[in-house]
């Protein structure tokens, strides 16, 4: 089956439709209204905000841009049943909060599929490999042994790589900036220190593999510092399998499951434009002048789309500058569908990675029957620029062929190709993780948790423990209602 952009505009509008109708309506709201805290951004880490405030007894109202709830966690449905998740999907071993989520959500989860072999591809050479479970050792996703390339070469990146991870160790994750050599690791893009180690090209490509692939963090490599990366090997550490299991419904379901409990305290299409406080009290207008008063406010929004709102009093000068240096991450997600995992039958895990020219890694992303079979990949980075070019023709074409690279003729014919472009995304502009430039850290860090008088911060990237991931997207929610709630009177 072929997809036009139409038709892929088509299912996706089709699945927003449907998810605003399964989530709690959008209530008229007279202008003027007071509730005990108002809450900015309808993704989980706002949703979660809102529900804690709620089941306190207070009062609250969710005001969230798009006419859908989720922000970047919003699924769609596939030919021949079942879901795909556009925006994030798994879970990990460590993320608690999550699971206990979705255990109070009735919902189901079951273990990632890692059965089998997976494949390294370098330099148009394909390798099947075993999975590698230490990650310290590990070259994408696989064994070093299996990779048939100089034992010297594999064995230097490793030790570059062990370097890095041997600095995230002395990152406290609350105050990067108080690291040893904070100030001078900060200064050094993670491209020029690959290149005063000597990098090869194997370790530039496994860290620029990271960068541009991670769970915390989405940047090339120029694009943030050594303290930046190595906070996120810190906070989000890839050895704790944060892709261990995933939902039947998809985590799409989740987002809909809270905004039912919230009910119509959620109000959609309603874009904020300023928040002022005046005497102890908080005024926010959105949509086209209405306003909501309250005693404080929960903002839970990526951090640099926090600028598109006006404040009153203004921000302080140093968050303003540290919200310009935290930009969206480029990040477009690849779902191809097939009548079944076909990998499966020839004994891959669906796990890849590798140099190839637009997709880095696959990863198998199938309910545990292999039907439908599912296979999620990434744009990422700089490509995006590259192939934002190019006609969706073109794209599907470059996309496809990598695939094909990756796992043989068959999976060069989806029964569907789904590109979700979330850099085009209207109020979100990028996807998950964080960037965040050379020397913001450690010129702007101290601002980072500091609340604005009685406007508190949520959101994933607000998290200091898996942020990028669902797990420090509820943690977020849950300290910025904590602390909303802790000024009501």
């Amino acid at each position: 089956m072929r997809l036009s952009r139409r038709s892929l505009l088509t299912t996706t509008a089709a699945a927003g439709a449907a998810l605003v109708g399964s989530s709690a309506q959008a209530k008229a709201v007279r202008s003027g209204t007071s509730v005990d805290v108002v809450v900015i951004g309808g993704g989980l880490s706002g949703l979660i905000a809102a529900r804690a405030i709620k089941q306190q007894g207070r009062s609250v109202l969710l005001l969230e841009a798009k006419p859908r709830i989720g922000g970047r966690m919003v699924n769609q449905a596939v030919p021949g049943g079942g879901v795909v998740d556009l925006g994030g999907q798994w879970g990990g071993k460590t993320h608690h909060r999550f699971a206990a989520l979705t255990d109070e959500l009735g919902m189901k989860r079951y273990p990632s599929y890692y059965d089998g072999k997976g494949v390294f591809h370098w330099n148009g050479q394909s390798m099947t490999t075993d999975l590698f479970d230490s990650f310290k050792r590990s070259i994408g996703f696989s064994n070093p042994d299996d990779i048939d390339l100089p034992e010297s070469e594999k064995q230097a990146a490793l030790r570059l790589w062990q370097t890095m991870l041997a600095i995230a160790e002395t990152i406290p994750p609350e105050q990067p900036w108080t690291a040893p050599n904070a100030a001078a690791l900060d200064a050094l893009p993670v491209s020029q220190w690959l290149s005063e180690q000597g990098a090869s090209p194997l370790a530039i490509w496994m860290f620029g593999w990271i960068c541009r692939g991670g769970g915390a963090q989405v940047f090339e490599p120029y694009e943030a510092s050594m303290l930046h990366l190595c906070w996120t090997m810190a906070v989000s550490p890839p050895g704790e399998t944060p892709e261990e299991w995933l939902l039947y419904d998809g985590a799409g379901e989740v987002a809909k499951r809270l905004a039912a409990e919230l009910g119509s305290d959620v109000l959609l299409n309603a874009p904020v434009s300023s928040i002022r406080e005046t005497k102890g009290r908080v005024t926010v207008t959105y949509g086209d002048g209405q306003t909501i008063k309250a005693t404080s406010a929960v903002v839970a929004i990526p951090p640099v789309t926090r600028l598109q709102i006006q404040f009153q009093p203004p921000l302080p000068p140093r968050f303003v500058q540290l919200m310009q240096r935290t930009p969206m991450p480029s990040k477009w997600k690849v779902l191809a569908i097939y009548p079944n995992a076909f990998w499966r039958d020839q004994g891959f895990c669906g796990a890849a990675s590798g140099n190839l020219s637009v997709l880095e890694q696959t990863a198998d992303a199938c309910p545990p029957s292999g039907r439908p079979g599912i296979l999620a990949s990434f744009v990422s980075g700089q490509q995006i620029g590259r192939f934002s070019q190019l006609s969706d023709r073109e794209q599907r074409e470059l996309v496809l062929r990598d695939l094909e690279i990756f796992w043989g003729p068959q999976a060069a014919q989806p029964l569907e190709l789904v590109i979700k472009r979330w850099t085009e995304d209207p109020w979100i502009t990028g996807g998950y993780g964080i960037t965040r430039n050379p020397g913001a850290w450690t010129a702007y860090g101290s601002t980072w948790q500091e609340p604005h008088g009685r406007v508190f911060w949520a959101g994933t990237e607000q998290s200091t423990r898996w942020p990028g991931y669902f797990e420090g997207a509820i943690e977020a929610g849950l300290v910025a209602a904590r602390q909303a709630s802790a000024v009501l009177t």
